[in-house]
């Protein structure tokens, strides 16, 4: 991974067409100071979005780009009035009709054939490992249900929590980002299918539960059910926002997910069906905390 320079951003539209917008990418988890292209993939669908735009979409704008300019410079100089003192009377041209009809349409064409497996990657949901339920606040924060471990006897999750923005001084304590950290993350495995059940509470407005790493923006609408999914492949912390405009609070309401190893998910769900205190749980987490985890930058 690369990180940019102050050089690089000013050459960011020639390094645009000349390379791969994609060689400097984000620390894994979040967002970095003068980063160019997205953050790193972690799930397949972001493989696949990383691929489509990076490898196959990138190189098919820079061609028609290049084309194009090309073209202008050859029209200013060909044709301007200097080179040519008697203007050409020519209407049409049939094979030139035909050409930039077909060639647009084979282009399209070529775009929509990939789009539409990475579309139906993202929608067909696979036989899931475990299910989380998300739902978006009116009060800006995130709730989490995990009904795989257990309910209760009115049939809500044994294993719920509502996660809030870590506040400022407590990020800067603990050396990680502020607005982007919680105080109580989403913990899930590692190499394992989740599907995301994600709604608003029914008195709310709409959210959106966006995570980039995994590929994922999907709203959280009041009285509808919305299904997502991701596998994470590697452990870390990862971090994500609200990314619907959805009020005062909007910029304030982070998603943190833990991605650990089984055995680990297997001990705090443990702990978290037993009901532990507030300092337990954050004593545990910091035994669990992916050690690939991304610091605040100082």
């Amino acid at each position: 991974m690369m990180k940019t320079n102050s050089k690089l951003f000013w050459l960011m539209g020639l390094g645009a067409i000349l390379a791969n917008p994609v060689a400097a990418l984000a620390k894994a988890g979040m967002a970095e100071d003068w980063q160019l292209g997205m953050q790193d993939p972690v799930t397949p669908v972001a493989d696949y979005i990383h691929w489509f735009y990076s490898d196959f979409l990138f190189w098919i704008i820079s061609v028609i780009v290049i084309f194009v300019l090309g073209l202008l410079l050859y029209v200013m100089v060909r044709f301007n009035e200097k080179a040519n003192p008697v203007p050409s009377k020519t209407t049409h041209h049939v094979g030139l009709e035909i050409a930039w009809t077909l060639i647009p349409v084979l282009i399209l064409v070529v775009v929509a054939i990939p789009s539409l497996k990475l579309l139906y990657l993202e929608r067909d949901i696979p036989v899931a490992d475990m299910t989380v339920k998300v739902i978006g606040n009116p009060s800006w924060n995130w709730t989490y249900e995990y009904p795989d471990l257990g309910l209760n006897e009115d049939k809500t999750a044994k294993v719920s929590f509502t996660s809030y923005l870590l506040p400022e001084d407590q990020a800067k304590a603990q050396g990680v980002p502020y607005l982007l950290s919680t105080d109580v993350p989403v913990v899930v495995p590692v190499n394992k299918t989740v599907k995301l059940i994600v709604t608003s509470d029914p008195t709310g407005i709409i959210h959106s539960w966006a995570m980039p790493s995994f590929g994922i923006k999907i709203d959280a609408i009041p009285g509808r059910l919305n299904e997502d999914w991701f596998k994470a492949e590697r452990t870390g912390v990862f971090h994500g926002q609200c990314s619907e405009l959805c009020g005062k609070e909007h910029a304030f309401m982070p998603i943190e997910v833990w991605v650990v190893d089984e055995d680990k998910y297997k001990a705090w769900a443990d702990l978290e069906l037993k009901g532990p205190s507030a300092e337990d749980l954050q004593k545990f987490l910091a035994t669990i905390r992916p050690s690939d985890a991304q610091v605040a930058q100082q």
